[in-house]
């Protein structure tokens, strides 16, 4: 059975939206080796309504190089209550209300590992579902002091960490659900 396994960029205090803004800036060759790998790895990408809109404006037009290549022609799903299409290549608008069976149907097709990019309803709604495998969890050096935190309040759960691993100033937590 195929994992799901979130891969977010956290602030220090906790915080996950914006990070064009405050990650880029500590990424280094070692970050985008390992980053690049677990794309590589991966079968799909599952992201939020929030996310998915973002990206697919922005990452169709970017410059052709590998990973942009990779992003743009594998599947990409988002599970949504407002949208019931796009146009990005290879994209599955799964709607909100058939988020627990679509998703784990999806768990069960044969391929390589979901990644999901971004945490927040979807995530919670995953965890809370027992869908959620495991957390990537990238440390930034920053401290925002505002912004969507990672976890919304009220949601409980019990991880186990896996490794922890440094990428210059940048380190990236591994925690499997419990």
């Amino acid at each position: 059975m195929r994992k799901i396994i979130a891969s977010t960029f956290s602030t220090l205090d906790g915080f996950i939206d914006e990070p064009h803004t405050w990650s880029m800036e500590h990424n280094n060759e070692e970050w985008a080796a390992y980053s690049s790998g677990q794309l590589s790895n991966a079968g799909a990408l599952l992201m939020g309504r929030v996310t998915f809109e973002g990206m697919a404006q922005t990452w169709p037009a970017m410059p052709s190089d590998a990973f942009v290549d990779k992003i743009n022609t594998m599947p990409k799903y988002t599970v949504s209550s407002t949208i019931d299409k796009s146009d990005w290549a290879n994209s599955t608008v799964i709607p909100a209300a058939d988020l627990v069976p679509a998703i784990t149907k999806l768990k069960e097709e044969p391929g390589g590992d979901i990644i999901v990019w971004g945490c927040g309803r979807l995530t919670d709604a995953l965890l809370e579902a027992g869908l959620m495998d495991e957390y990537k969890i990238w440390v930034y050096p920053v401290v925002r002091g505002h912004g969507q935190r990672f976890w919304r309040e009220g949601l409980s759960a019990k991880l186990s960490l896996t490794e922890a691993r440094t990428f210059g100033q940048v380190v990236l937590l591994d925690y499997r659900t419990t």
